[in-house]
């Protein structure tokens, strides 16, 4: 009997710099000022940090938005990632059914999806499901997401559970990219980003390179 593996599992299901795509959905001021799952300033950091992960590692990263006219700007510190990126504008509610974000994620060739977005009921569980039923393997960043409620947010994550997308947090995809911290190239920015936006551990690890740099007490 021929072996099945399983793509959720494995180390082929880990996601690397070479094999998916970011894709953030809607972080405006309409879509924070109804945000109720999750403290706002908490989902900000944690977007913010998420793009500066995927920028660190080279991943191709798309910024999207809903009506901006009246639903406002893409946040300004996200916007600020990726200076020269033009969020591109949707009349969809459902991301995936803009044939330029699907045309974009195409192009890259990559089969992989990592997608935020407010709201996650909505704005993130649509695309997902959609995505996922055209052949995409589609991871979603719970914490870098937010609903109008914390059960439209757990049940949107059930959801999309159920249909086959896989949660993550935002610390688990940078994590995730680096693997090995042989790979030196990367550890200055990865580290960049745990300072900025990873509290206790961004403390921790200042702390620890301040240790290290310390001048040396001769104990003559």
């Amino acid at each position: 009997m021929e072996n099945q593996r399983n793509p959720k599992a494995g180390l082929q299901a880990m996601l690397t710099p070479d094999n998916c795509v970011l894709v953030l959905i809607d972080h405006q001021p309409f879509q924070f000022a109804g945000l109720r799952s999750h403290d706002t300033q908490t989902v900000i950091n944690n977007v913010v940090g998420l793009a500066k992960s995927a920028k660190a590692f080279d991943v191709p990263t798309l910024f999207t938005t809903v009506v901006q006219e009246k639903g406002g700007l893409l946040l300004k510190q996200l916007q600020d990632v990726f200076p020269d990126q033009k969020p591109i504008d949707r009349t969809f509610i459902n991301t995936w059914q803009d044939e330029r974000v699907v045309a974009w994620v195409r192009k890259t060739e990559r089969k992989k999806i990592v997608m935020a977005a407010l709201w996650t009921e909505i704005c993130l569980a649509f695309p997902v499901i959609q995505a996922l039923g055209e052949g995409y393997e589609v991871y979603f960043v719970t914490d870098a997401s937010g609903g109008v409620s914390l059960e439209a947010h757990e049940m949107a994550v059930q959801r999309m559970v159920q249909a086959g997308g896989v949660p993550l947090t935002w610390t688990v995809f940078a994590a995730e990219l680096q693997r090995d911290w042989a790979r030196t190239r990367t550890v200055p920015a990865y580290a960049a980003m745990l300072l900025d936006h990873m509290g206790n551990v961004g403390t921790s690890l200042m702390w620890e390179q301040q240790l290290l740099n310390a001048p040396r007490v001769n104990p003559s």
